[in-house]
């Protein structure tokens, strides 16, 4: 059995030679990116993805796993939404990941993400994923303590690597058993950011969205972005390639991720079942039944 490493090439695709610098990587669309062409591009691909996504439930050989990392704010849920508006809701599924319960904190740090992990025939979203555990964790290491590890490196920097080793060597595991895996982080800029945390407050309907740990977060701006540099550029890999998407334009960043779905969907050559000829004979007698009642 051999794994498939095929993957679209974008110029938002996060290199797998280390390269990638969040600092340089933009956040706002390219100068000539209209916002209805945007808009209309994103409705041919989510057409072009319910046709895939039902040839994929049919064809019953890959499951397809698409990640979501991001600041606050950065539009996760409603890119989400909008690219998945099309796709059967029985052949997609979508989890979310939070502060870990109880009964998570008494497993290894994979465990909560893959008991949601999709079956073949189905596309799985994570909206936050294992990598909150090189990301938030590692900014705020008092999260740690309640892991009770049973060792823990005095030199943290340590503990982040083996992380990453560990998350790109299950990947790897899962590509190879037919998963396709697709991450993007939507990278959106401090200032844009900014703005929407204040719609938040503005808006009476958007209200429930603020919480005070989003101050606490944008405070903590550069470490998280040095986190994201950091496992961006050791996670990105031809078997599970990490997407950075100008994220300042919502209408541009949908289209964009949706484009990224359908082209590496395509590749997977997803075909509808074909008969055998018993099979289909038996469909011509009962053709033959209902024409005569």
């Amino acid at each position: 059995m051999s794994e498939h490493t095929d993957f679209v090439a974008s110029p938002y695709l996060v290199p797998f030679d280390g390269g990638f610098r969040v600092g340089k990587a933009g956040t706002a669309p390219p100068k000539d990116a209209d916002k209805d062409l945007a808009k209309a591009r994103l409705a041919v691909e989510v057409e072009a993805l319910d046709e895939l996504q039902r040839r994929l439930y049919a064809d019953n050989r890959h499951a397809v796993l698409l990640v979501f990392q991001a600041m606050d704010a950065a539009g996760k849920d409603s890119t989400i939404r909008a690219v998945l508006t099309g796709v059967n809701p029985a052949g997609c599924q979508v989890s979310s990941f939070k502060r870990p319960s109880a009964e998570e904190l008494d497993h290894d740090f994979l465990w909560r993400c893959i008991r949601q992990l999709p079956e073949r025939g189905r596309i799985g979203v994570f909206n936050r994923s294992w990598y909150e555990e090189v990301l938030t964790v590692r900014v705020h290491p008092d999260n740690l303590d309640a892991q009770r590890l049973p060792w823990r490196p005095k030199d943290e920097a340590k503990l982040w690597r083996e992380r990453y080793e560990s998350i790109s060597d299950f990947e790897r595991h899962l590509a190879r058993n037919g998963t396709v895996i697709l991450k993007f982080f939507l990278h959106v800029s401090r200032a844009e950011q900014r703005k929407r945390l204040l719609a938040r407050l503005d808006e009476p309907d958007k209200n429930w969205k603020f919480e005070a740990d989003d101050l606490a977060n944008r405070a903590r701006w550069n470490d998280y972005q040095a986190a994201y540099e950091d496992l961006l550029n050791a996670t990105s890999k031809s078997w599970a390639p990490w997407y950075a998407i100008p994220a300042d334009d919502k209408a541009y960043m949908r289209a964009t991720v949706a484009a990224l779905i359908v082209a590496r969907l395509r590749q997977l050559d997803l075909r509808y079942p074909r008969l055998e000829a018993d099979a289909r004979a038996q469909l011509a007698r009962l053709r033959k039944q209902l024409e005569g009642e």
